[in-house]
């Protein structure tokens, strides 16, 4: 089994990925803001390893780049994300340093995650960059409008991975963004199509069996190719 550094591990789809990938034998290197809190990574069972780190500090990123330097990792899963649109922040009273702040943790920290952890990709086995993005990302799959930070960020995130995909091949590292689903977590809300554990097995299958071919690729969980 192999090593998986998973952002936003200590709930929802990230906690989700933790039990799996820790249960399949996999060492799972857990990154949160508060692990003392994360209570639920803490109950876990196999080889979880916990780690402090607020991905919009990119200081802190490199500062566990750092203390990782002997680490060889097979999976980086940029996993965190925020949702800050609400009702008091739509268009005509927009709340511009928040959406400053959806684009830094959903678009620039998983960038910085893959360039702080590159070397350690480079030694690794699958040398795959996993990010899980949103339909909601999709510019040709819009039809509802609203949700402006969410949309541009993710959207924003999956043009820069499409980039990092060519970028990178020369190195043998490969990108993927995913679509999850709509999931019943905390973002997800109790209306989603479904749970969290068939949504995480469905991105695991499509990280396992990737091929150099399929690097830029969008892909929803159950391994249907996404539109831009």
């Amino acid at each position: 089994m192999g090593i998986i550094l998973i952002t936003g591990a200590n709930r929802g789809l990230g906690l989700e990925f933790c039990r799996q990938y820790a249960a399949d034998g996999w060492r799972a290197i857990a990154c949160c803001r508060n692990p003392a809190q994360a209570a639920g990574l803490q109950a876990l069972a196999g080889n979880i390893q916990l780690e402090t780190l607020d991905v919009a500090d990119f200081a802190a990123i490199d500062r566990l780049a750092a203390k990782l330097a002997d680490v060889s990792i097979d999976v980086l899963l940029n996993n965190a994300g925020v949702y800050g649109d609400n009702k008091a922040n739509g268009f005509g009273q927009l709340d511009y340093p928040l959406w400053l702040r959806s684009f830094v943790t959903n678009t620039q920290a998983p960038v910085k995650m893959a360039e702080a952890f590159l070397p350690h990709l480079q030694r690794g086995g699958q040398k795959v960059i996993a990010n899980v993005s949103s339909l909601m990302g999709s510019i040709a799959d819009n039809t509802s409008g609203g949700s402006l930070f969410y949309r541009s960020s993710k959207a924003a995130l999956n043009a820069a991975m499409k980039s990092l995909a060519i970028d990178l091949k020369a190195q043998g590292i490969g990108v993927l963004t995913l679509h999850p689903g709509w999931v019943k977590t905390d973002m997800g809300g109790p209306n989603a199509l479904i749970e969290a554990p068939e949504s995480i097995a469905g991105m695991r299958d499509v990280i396992a069996q990737f091929s150099p071919q399929q690097s830029g690729s969008f892909i929803k969980y159950d391994g249907t190719l996404m539109p831009w």
